[in-house]
């Protein structure tokens, strides 16, 4: 069994590493929903998480799908495949393509805040780059890595920093305007082999044209401007921090898209 601690986790195998990143995913949306103003700032609660101060919507609809679209993450890093997906408020979609053993295709976790209605166009997206943990077989999950695993201080200590950085970020972005929404994406890493079927009866949805990475299966498919949609990367990029522990190695940023500036 994976030894994985909400506090102090032991990054023994990849089961842990997923679990630690699941647990900071859920911390990281309440607090970039408080810090961006998506609800009222008295619509949420203090806490403590990673020996830190933190904020938690009290909404048990926004607790509810932040809980779900996080459990759906983490159960496709914990499968075969997963594809490009888009989250929306209340609804869990999800694409996922078929064929393989290899654990953690995905590279990129998003939370995108769109402009409200009728444009609803993206405004930021706050990038959690999980591309560099571990492709292992899906038999391995539970195995332990060669080695010692790092201090299970380590870990936690980054997060800290992480949140507190977070924390502090508003002041280095651009107001948004009131009533955005937000959705939760996903992004695979460049495998020509993986096929994402749109099966009607998966959970899972594409993202929009806009906000998916076209991937080329071989190098004649490779058109100038094809390989990603008009709305990635942004026109402004801020870094937050690099997080790295024994297998867990992810980087974080935010994109402000040319929407929030045009508007």
């Amino acid at each position: 069994m994976a030894t994985y601690t909400a506090d102090a986790p032991v990054l023994d195998n990849y089961h842990a590493v997923v679990s630690a990143f699941s647990d900071f995913l859920t911390v990281a949306i309440h607090t970039i929903l408080y810090e961006r103003d998506i609800y009222p700032r008295s619509s949420f609660l203090a806490a403590r998480k990673f020996n830190c101060p933190v904020r938690q919507s009290r909404h048990p609809k926004v607790c509810k799908w932040i809980q779900d679209a996080v459990a759906a993450v983490e159960v496709e890093m914990l499968k075969v495949r997963v594809d490009i997906c888009k989250v929306v408020l209340c609804d869990v979609s999800v694409v996922i393509s078929a064929g393989g053993d290899n654990l953690c295709t995905l590279s990129n976790v998003s939370l995108v805040i769109h402009a409200p209605p009728p444009s609803s166009a993206p405004l930021e997206r706050f990038l959690f780059s999980t591309a560099a943990f571990p492709s292992l077989p899906s038999s391995e999950v539970l195995t332990p890595f060669n080695g010692s695993p790092p201090p299970a201080a380590d870990l936690p200590e980054q997060f800290r920093a992480t949140i507190s950085r977070l924390s502090t970020l508003s002041s280095a972005l651009s107001p948004l305007p009131p009533d955005c929404s937000f959705t939760l994406v996903t992004e695979l890493r460049d495998d020509a082999d993986i096929h994402p079927p749109l099966a009607p009866d998966t959970p899972w949805l594409a993202a929009e044209p806009h906000l998916q990475k076209q991937r080329k299966r071989n190098e004649s498919e490779a058109q100038p401007g094809s390989t990603r949609g008009k709305d990635l990367g942004g026109v402004k990029t801020t870094p937050i921090r690099n997080v790295e522990s024994g297998a867990f190695v992810m980087e974080m940023w935010v994109e402000e898209g040319k929407a929030k500036f045009e508007g």
